[in-house]
């Protein structure tokens, strides 16, 4: 994609994750993040004639009693992740539409608890390649998420995915 047809969002977004039953969400655009990483509890793996998938709570509301969505979805792999205090654990890993504006663009995202955390959800560089610009001073540019009655993927423009095969950078 070039430049001129990224998408410039600012340090802070709405977005959607319409297959996880998340309208609307607030996440952190975090260039220093590699992998993105969303609020999730009661974790349990199922293995299915589609393969291996992963059931979940999450809270796509900040404070302490906020409404939990149950979702599901495939399985795509488990990984080390680091965090920015040092600490590593292993996480569930699941591909996703992500919803950003008018954009819509597979995802991946690990499944961590964040309930420490301002943000739910945290948007890691990987998923922002090719596709969005940050302007570190600014929040909310991109606008409510457009999601529509066919999950967001009908009416807003494909986006390539930034993803590659090999995923050792």
């Amino acid at each position: 994609m070039a430049p001129s047809e990224a998408l410039v969002v600012g340090w802070r977004e709405w977005l959607a994750l319409p297959r996880l039953g998340v309208d609307a969400i607030k996440a952190k655009v975090d260039t220093g993040a590699r992998t993105s990483a969303l609020h999730a509890f009661e974790l349990t793996t199922e293995e299915t004639d589609q393969g291996s998938w992963v059931h979940f709570g999450l809270h796509p509301d900040q404070g302490p009693e906020s409404r939990v969505v149950w979702s599901s979805a495939p399985l795509v792999d488990q990984r080390w992740v680091t965090d920015s205090g040092g600490h590593g654990e292993w996480r569930y890993v699941i591909e996703t539409p992500l919803v950003l504006g008018d954009r819509c663009w597979p995802v991946e995202i690990t499944l961590t608890v964040r309930d420490s955390m301002r943000f739910r959800m945290l948007l890691g560089r990987t998923a922002m390649r090719g596709i969005i610009h940050v302007d570190p001073g600014a929040s909310y540019l991109a606008g409510p998420p457009h999601t529509g009655p066919d999950e967001a993927t009908q009416d807003a423009p494909e986006t390539p995915s930034p993803y590659r095969q090999d995923h050792s950078t």
